[in-house]
């Protein structure tokens, strides 16, 4: 049975208890322990990895990451593809799921880390200042999206687990971004969009587009 917690997360709230659990012993006050074990279950929250099943249907993109759609904007080449697109940005607060999800089945044709800054990630400028990691996903049609993972104000650490090369299936968990951060989905300017600003989004469930089936 798949743990509900994050694996990412557990040095973490190890870290927390331990912490919660040295108070209790060595600074004893009832004010400072609730604080503690407060924050300790906020750290086992933030980790959570609820199962999730993706719509039935063909040509659908998932959202990769729960959070609000705080920005719905064309470009004039995405990140990897260089292809004209409609980038949907996803803004995940502290209190969101953080682990990413595959919006499509494909395969990893391309991955490019970028170091950068640590702006608040909800600003348009962090889509291309902050630390940010791109991933190519090619559908067996060969659409191909773009989707990247850009670490916040507080996120300094971007987790992704693909390699180039690697098959991906809809929904998949592929990594997670520590403590506030983004996600943005560079979609085909025909696709037909099913979110708006200021909707909220579940990874791996919610749709946030429809592909123009292929002629």
């Amino acid at each position: 049975m798949r743990s509900p917690i994050a694996a990412e997360g557990l040095p973490f709230i190890a870290g927390f208890v331990g912490v919660a659990v040295a108070g209790e012993i060595f600074c004893p006050s009832w004010f400072g322990s609730l604080l503690l074990w407060v924050l300790s279950g906020w750290c086992v929250w933030f980790f959570r990895d609820p199962e999730r099943q993706p719509p039935p249907g063909e040509g659908l993109v998932i959202a990769p990451a729960d959070g609000k759609v705080i920005a719905i904007e064309e470009v004039a080449a995405a990140p990897l593809s260089g292809k004209p697109a409609r980038k949907c940005s996803i803004f995940m607060n502290v209190f969101s799921v953080h682990v990413n999800r595959c919006p499509i089945s494909g395969q990893v044709t391309d991955l490019a880390y970028h170091p950068g800054r640590f702006f608040n990630a909800a600003l348009d400028k962090a889509s291309l200042e902050n630390e940010r990691m791109a991933i190519l996903v090619t559908a067996p049609d060969g659409v191909a999206i773009t989707f990247v993972q850009v670490a916040g104000l507080i996120a300094r650490r971007i987790i992704c687990r693909l390699q180039v090369g690697e098959g991906v299936v809809q929904g998949d968990r592929f990594g997670l971004i520590r403590f506030g951060s983004r996600v943005d989905v560079y979609l085909p300017l025909s696709a037909k969009l099913a979110v708006m600003l200021g909707d909220q989004t579940r990874a791996g469930e919610t749709v946030v587009a429809q592909l123009e089936s292929p002629q």
